[in-house]
């Protein structure tokens, strides 16, 4: 099992039966993939969509928010933008699960710019990391040049202030808990000291550490 099929496994776990929830490009995409049994969520899209499902026919007119091609399920719904942020900023989305290029140990969150690359725009995650009720960062523990993403304070430029609630990434789930990050669990055969070198920024263990669960074909590994 790879680094993002880990994640993804474990972030499916937090969404119960009936939750509205907006999933971010690249990784969150696929957690759908991996909802345990008798869990049915509905898939918002903030380009004007409630109901996302599998493409089921080539549709050239019908994308997702990343410019993907996309399916409806029966009983979806769409609308226009202003309607569609008017479900984010009125807290109607459940979970946001969005990735992350920098979150913090004040719960702040980089993920739409670095700083002279091409930016294709920040699409709606500055409206879900605040109006959704649950904001979960799905996302690899340290940048492909091995430095840590969970930083003392975020350098790249913000997303947005103190709005994360989950951390998940291939080696542990960090949760933030009155103003401080805590580490809830850690993966299997991952040992503290391993998330203690890999994570800059400052966090407490929590007293019931434990190992992450994972479902495989509905069975905990």
């Amino acid at each position: 099992m790879n680094a993002k099929e880990l994640i993804a496994r474990r972030v499916a776990l937090e969404l119960e039966d009936g939750n509205v929830v907006n999933l971010g490009i690249g990784l969150p995409t696929q957690v759908v993939n991996y909802l345990p049994e008798g869990i049915d969520i509905t898939l918002q899209s903030e380009n004007g969509f409630l109901g996302l499902g599998p493409v089921t026919e080539a549709c050239p007119n019908l994308v997702d928010a990343g410019g993907k091609p996309c399916g409806l399920r029966i009983g979806a719904a769409m609308f226009d933008s202003a309607f569609s942020f008017a479900l984010i900023r009125g807290g109607h989305v459940d979970a946001s699960i969005l990735g992350g290029l920098q979150v913090d140990q004040e719960g702040n969150l980089a993920n739409w710019m670095v700083p002279g690359k091409m930016v294709p725009g920040m699409g709606g995650a500055m409206d879900l990391v605040t109006g959704a009720r649950h904001v979960i960062i799905a996302m690899e523990h340290c940048a492909k040049d091995e430095s840590a993403k969970i930083l003392p304070r975020c350098t790249l430029p913000l997303t947005a202030k103190n709005c994360v609630d989950m951390i998940v990434t291939e080696l542990a789930v960090f949760v933030l808990s009155q103003g401080e990050l805590v580490l809830k669990e850690h993966a299997p055969g991952v040992s503290l000291q391993t998330i203690q070198q890999k994570t800059a920024a400052a966090f407490r263990v929590a007293p019931d550490l434990s190992v992450m669960p994972i479902l495989v074909d509905g069975a905990q590994v």
